[in-house]
């Protein structure tokens, strides 16, 4: 998985997301293949779905709060198997956390898998805006300044406070605006320090043009998304389901 181009990466997780929102919100059904996608990719990227979800944890919270209310607001009848009845806000809130978990499972194994140079490359590569792009990676390098920063405050403040849990309310603001002080400050130094390593507006990214042999990504690009469409105007499971009731009448 890490062998293959980023942009080939890119384009088949942007079609996997793309294509699991724009499925129905009663369709519960056709998105059951598309668990194939990230069950595999986890195989081939050596790691679990159990990693994720602790990666993804806080956004999952998110994703149930705004289809929670589904269940009070659409109450049409759906008939499941002839066995009981649901409301179909309950249906459109379960499709809803399905397609949550599978894009978020799917940026997952591509983050996993991407180097952030090689990632900021691909982008430049298909014609992103420059701006936009260093933006991002500095962003994403400065999350782990902000991270260490913290860290040193609270091993700071519990030296200090030895045997207390957590950081008291009434520090709340002096902590904060440490850490904003702090923070400005790191980001002044770590700005003079590109002024004088010859940063003048431009980034030069890590090219990988060249370095993935086109063939395989190419073949990889267009099977799994070929796959991925398949899955979305063929619903497999009613069309198993379908073949299975046929032969058992048979």
């Amino acid at each position: 998985m890490k062998n293959l181009s980023p942009l080939a990466k890119l384009g088949v997780t942007a079609v996997f997301i793309f294509t699991t929102v724009s499925f129905p919100k009663y369709n519960v059904t056709g998105l059951i293949p598309f668990f194939l996608y990230p069950v595999i990719l986890f195989r081939l990227a050596d790691t679990n779905f159990f990693r994720c979800l602790k990666a993804t944890a806080f956004v999952l919270p998110l994703i149930l709060m705004t289809g929670i209310i589904n269940p009070f607001i659409d109450k049409t009848p759906f008939d499941i198997a002839g066995l009981f009845v649901v409301r179909g806000g309950v249906i459109s809130l379960i499709t809803l956390l399905i397609k949550g978990m599978l894009c978020l499972s799917a940026s997952y194994v591509f983050a996993e898998t991407t180097k952030v140079d090689e990632l900021c490359g691909t982008l430049r590569r298909i014609h992103v805006p420059k701006l936009i792009v260093t933006v991002f990676l500095l962003t994403w390098r400065y999350i782990f300044v902000m991270k260490e920063e913290v860290s040193i405050m609270l091993e700071a403040y519990h030296l200090r406070a030895p045997g207390q849990k957590g950081i008291h309310y009434s520090a709340w603001g002096s902590f904060l605006g440490q850490l904003f002080l702090r923070s400005f400050d790191r980001a002044d130094e770590l700005y003079q320090a590109m002024l004088l390593r010859g940063y003048n507006g431009n980034y030069f990214y890590a090219c990988s043009r060249g370095k993935y042999p086109a063939l395989k990504n190419w073949i990889y690009f267009i099977a799994v998304s070929a796959l991925i469409l398949a899955f979305r105007f063929f619903n497999i499971p009613e069309i198993i389901g379908t073949l299975v009731t046929h032969l058992s009448g048979v």
